[in-house]
C-alpha cells in the first residue's frame, strides 16, 4: 500500500466523530494502493501506522478554524517535529507525529481533511451540516488521493526511463 487514510475521533463527542465517519464511507468502496482505517481515539497505533512505510499519508478529522459547520478544509502540515513531550494516550494529532518522531521514525508527508464542527459536547451522533459533510469529504479524499496517485505513476515511470 502506498497511501494511508486514517479516520480519527471520538465518536462520543458528537461531531468529534467526524474522521470516523468518513473512513466508515469510504470503506464501503476499497481504494486501490490506499489503507483506510478507522483509528478513533488509538493515537499510539496511528503512530505507528505512521511509520509502516506509507508514501503519503491522508488523516481525516474535525477541526475547529473559525467556519461555518460543516466547512471542509485541506490542510498540509510542514512536516516537522512538534515540541514537547509525546502522549501515547492521546489523540491530538500533535502528540501523534511528536511520538512517531520519538520513536526513532518519520512520518510520511501528510494531508489533514479537516471539517469544521458545530459541537464537540458528549453524545453520539453528528450535527446537521458536519453529517452532511461526510460524503462530500470522502469525495474529496478520493479525488486527492488520485491526483497523488497519478504523480506516483509519473514518478516511477521516469525513474524506470533513466534506469
Amino acid at each position: 500500500m502506498r497511501f494511508l487514510v486514517a479516520g480519527v475521533g471520538n465518536i462520543f463527542f458528537g461531531d468529534d466523530g467526524f474522521g470516523c465517519a468518513v473512513a466508515r464511507e469510504l470503506a464501503r468502496a476499497p481504494i486501490v494502493q490506499a489503507k483506510v482505517a478507522d483509528f478513533g481515539v488509538a493515537g499510539i497505533h496511528l503512530a505507528y501506522e505512521l511509520l509502516a512505510g506509507y508514501e503519503h499519508a491522508f488523516i481525516i478529522d474535525a477541526v475547529p478554524r473559525g467556519g461555518a459547520p460543516g466547512t471542509l478544509y485541506v490542510i498540509e502540515p510542514d512536516g516537522r517535529a512538534p515540541a514537547g513531550a509525546p502522549d501515547p494516550h492521546g489523540m491530538d494529532l500533535g502528540h501523534v507525529f511528536a511520538f512517531a518522531y520519538a520513536l526513532g521514525g518519520s512520518p510520511p508527508p501528510v494531508t489533514i481533511v479537516g471539517c469544521e464542527p458545530a459541537a464537540i459536547d458528549e453524545g453520539i451522533g453528528l450535527s446537521p451540516p458536519v453529517a452532511a459533510a461526510v460524503e462530500q469529504a470522502a469525495a474529496l479524499v478520493r479525488r486527492l488521493l488520485s491526483t497523488r496517485a497519478t504523480s506516483a505513476r509519473r514518478r516511477d515511470e521516469k525513474r524506470k526511463e533513466r534506469v
